[in-house]
């Protein structure tokens, strides 16, 4: 962050399709294969949403300390309008978008267990998101992402 090496303030894993790469954050990551009940929950979500996803980053939010700041999902390799499936396993926590240059435009949802967001279209372009620290006690919170990565030929 900013030019600073600092521990990530939640725990990730990756997986996708024939071991792909991904870097964002000055992190690269190399995915493991999909384990057969994520590889059925992609498929549901590619079937049910019509999007194609290669790809899931898992976020383990430990408890009420560990966060995602405000950024947009708008790496390259993403895209031009990316698609993300977001599913929330575990406690609920805030999830928070506000507009780019217009700050009065900004929302929270609260991601309860079995919550289901999509982002896609023009969203990266124009809004940021993040998961603040909690004020309150919270238990573990899984964050699984789909997406699809562009396979460079």
């Amino acid at each position: 962050m900013f030019g600073k090496m600092l521990p990530q303030t939640r725990l990730t894993a990756w997986y996708g399709d024939n071991e792909i790469s991904y870097s964002y954050s000055n992190l690269h990551l190399e995915a493991l294969p999909f384990t057969p009940a994520l590889e059925q929950l992609r498929t549901k979500l590619q079937t049910s949403f019509n999007m194609p996803l290669n790809i899931a980053l898992l976020n383990l939010y430990r408890d009420k300390n560990d966060s995602m700041g405000w950024h947009a999902d708008h790496e390259k390799e993403l895209g031009l309008n990316p698609s993300i499936a977001s599913l929330s396993v575990g406690s609920t926590r805030k999830f928070m978008i506000k507009h780019k240059t217009k700050p009065h435009l900004k929302l929270t949802l609260p991601l309860a267990h079995g919550s289901l967001l999509i982002m896609k279209g023009s969203m990266q372009h124009h809004w940021l998101h993040a998961i603040p620290k909690s004020s309150q006690d919270c238990g573990p919170r899984i964050n699984l992402t789909f997406r699809n990565i562009l396979i460079r030929q």
